[in-house]
């Protein structure tokens, strides 16, 4: 109950992210359970064969260590060292109020997630960044508009991490993120 209850202060991490409606900012909670459901809905579109229920584990726990780490925002200016440091940190502390055996086989998923190396955590990981363009779209460019984003510099930073792992969602979205960056010129 200890990490149970540690683990509902992910509800209190801002992401840069807006929700659908431009709204407010996600929650790092809420984006974990969104990307749990795109994978639920979405699995099919992984380049690979998946364990679906495997992804969702993964990208339910993916974020948690955000609680002490804060959120790094894709198009902010964050020092990637010091960030995996602080991740690794939370890691060790929120898996550690575990029973050592299940704190060990969560922290394993949450590293391989990190890993980027299976087929689950390159369609988790693309997951992870499939969602907050659909969002951003959907509010009418959010944190592209925020952080003065372009189409060249959106697809620098994502079209490598979405095809990766789920190339079908990206020749999806790519003409979409195109078409809002060609009408907001």
């Amino acid at each position: 109950m200890v990490f149970l209850m540690e683990a509902d202060r992910l509800k209190s991490v801002s992401r840069a992210t807006r929700i659908h409606d431009g709204s407010r900012f996600e929650n790092s909670a809420e984006h974990s359970w969104h990307i749990a459901l795109f994978a639920l809905v979405l699995g099919e579109h992984a380049e690979d064969e998946i364990d679906t229920d495997r992804v969702i584990r993964m990208l339910l726990l993916h974020d948690l260590v955000e609680i002490d780490a804060g959120d790094a925002p894709v198009f902010g200016a964050v020092d990637a060292a010091a960030v995996e440091a602080a991740e690794q940190a939370a890691a060790e502390r929120l898996f550690g109020m575990l029973p050592a055996d299940q704190g060990a086989a969560l922290r394993a998923i949450w590293e391989e997630f990190e890993a980027n190396e299976t087929p689950e955590a390159r369609f988790a990981k693309s997951l992870d960044r499939f969602q907050p363009p659909n969002l951003n779209l959907a509010a009418g460019g959010g944190s592209w508009t925020d952080y003065g984003v372009t189409q060249d510099v959106f697809e620098a930073k994502m079209a490598p991490k979405i095809a990766r792992g789920a190339p079908k969602l990206w020749h999806w979205l790519r003409p979409r993120v195109a078409a809002f960056f060609s009408a907001a010129r």
